[in-house]
């Protein structure tokens, strides 16, 4: 991964520095949940208040990405959230860059699931 801005919003959040964190987003930033709309916000301040949060909930959460392809000024990554709220999560998070900030942001996080869970249409099939 090449992106400073992206590199260092990583640094910020597992250091846990809320500070360092809320100055990698540009005052206009939206963050995007298509598949859970009801999440979207707009600005620095919220994304300040919601990792607050998250670090209060989860005191051991790291962050990493995993993968990434960057396209113009977007980052595509493919994130790991280590012990978030007891689980983890994986995805990925498409970010736009512009001007050295991060100015918006999609999410397409999700629960791992037990390697047992039940896979969709039935039990899975035994291999040869």
């Amino acid at each position: 991964m090449s992106n400073p801005v992206v590199e260092r919003l990583i640094s910020a959040l597992n250091s846990h520095d809320l500070d360092a964190v809320s100055s990698c987003f540009g005052p206009d930033f939206s963050s995007e949940w298509p598949a859970h709309p009801g999440r979207d916000f707009q600005g620095p301040e919220q994304v300040r208040r919601n990792w607050e949060m998250i670090f209060k909930m989860s005191p051991d959460i790291t962050i990493a990405m995993t993968n990434s392809v960057e396209a113009g000024d977007e980052v595509w990554g493919e994130w790991h959230y280590t012990k978030a709220a007891g689980q983890d999560l994986r995805g990925v998070v498409i970010v736009t860059v512009r001007d050295g900030l991060i100015r918006r942001s999609r999410f397409y996080m999700e629960p791992i699931d037990a390697a047992g869970a039940a896979v969709p249409g039935g039990p899975r099939l035994a291999r040869d």
